[in-house]
């Protein structure tokens, strides 16, 4: 497969930016997909040229088998990401996708690819580590899950036709979020910023202050009102503070 057709598959870019001094690469959370930055990269173009990931197994990749392993993603992703070395780039991840975008910074980094930034959402850090199974439930104890955390749509919620071919990709997706176990990568010389929900059942404070512990580039941790999906609600705020620590 040629790097050219691994971009196509792999990342969407819904309002193209060549001439943005800084690319933004954006990882979905499980379950999620590259759609759900479509907002976001309204909102920052064309000053950013913001490059959302998709992963296999949803929307036009529904027919493709999903990856049920953060390490399988990361690794995935690093040929894809590596034809964007042109231009800066810094990763936003949101809940599983602050892990993906973590464990693919320490592998760009590895080959001199170095992100200004990592932003990463609703996510405990890499060596924190919770036992958790709900991708173990049957289809009822998952959706119970999806509903309690207000990520998904209600209007999915109520068809039962679209759960169905969806809810293969979400529970993959559980499955790599609540398996990933921290193999000792990095530090990242990145900076990382923290953002959190202050009643996300999901991340503590102290399980987000942890960040620290991963990048020798300093690290911040904001608290937004809200909980799992607080940027949902929050939106504006967040992005400014995106916007706010990248370079122009």
């Amino acid at each position: 497969m040629s790097p050219d057709v691994d971009i196509e598959l792999w990342t969407r870019r819904y309002h193209p930016a060549p001439e943005a001094a800084v690319q933004l690469v954006c990882f979905p959370h499980a379950g999620g997909s590259a759609s759900f930055y479509f907002p976001v990269s309204k909102a920052l173009s064309p000053g950013v040229d913001v490059i959302a990931v998709q992963y296999p197994g949803r929307q036009d990749r529904r027919s493709e088998p999903c990856l049920d392993s953060v390490s399988e993603l990361a690794d995935a992703l690093v040929a894809p990401l590596l034809r964007y070395r042109d231009r800066p780039m810094a990763f936003f991840g949101h809940s599983m996708g602050a892990s993906v975008a973590f464990e693919v910074a320490c592998r760009l980094e590895a080959r001199d690819v170095v992100p200004i930034v990592v932003f990463a959402s609703g996510r405990r850090a890499p060596s924190r580590r919770r036992d958790e199974t709900v991708h173990q439930r049957d289809d009822d104890g998952l959706l119970a899950e999806i509903r309690s955390l207000s990520g998904t749509d209600a209007q999915i919620l109520g068809n039962e036709e679209m759960l169905r071919m969806i809810l293969p990709a979400i529970r993959s997706d559980y499955r790599a979020a609540e398996t990933y176990r921290w193999a000792g990568t990095g530090p990242i010389a990145a900076p990382i910023h923290v953002h959190v929900g202050e009643t996300d059942p999901k991340v503590s404070f102290a399980e987000a202050e942890s960040w620290q512990v991963h990048t020798t580039g300093g690290t911040t941790v904001t608290t937004h009102p809200g909980g799992h999906f607080y940027l949902n609600d929050r939106a504006p705020q967040l992005i400014r503070a995106i916007s706010d620590a990248l370079p122009r």
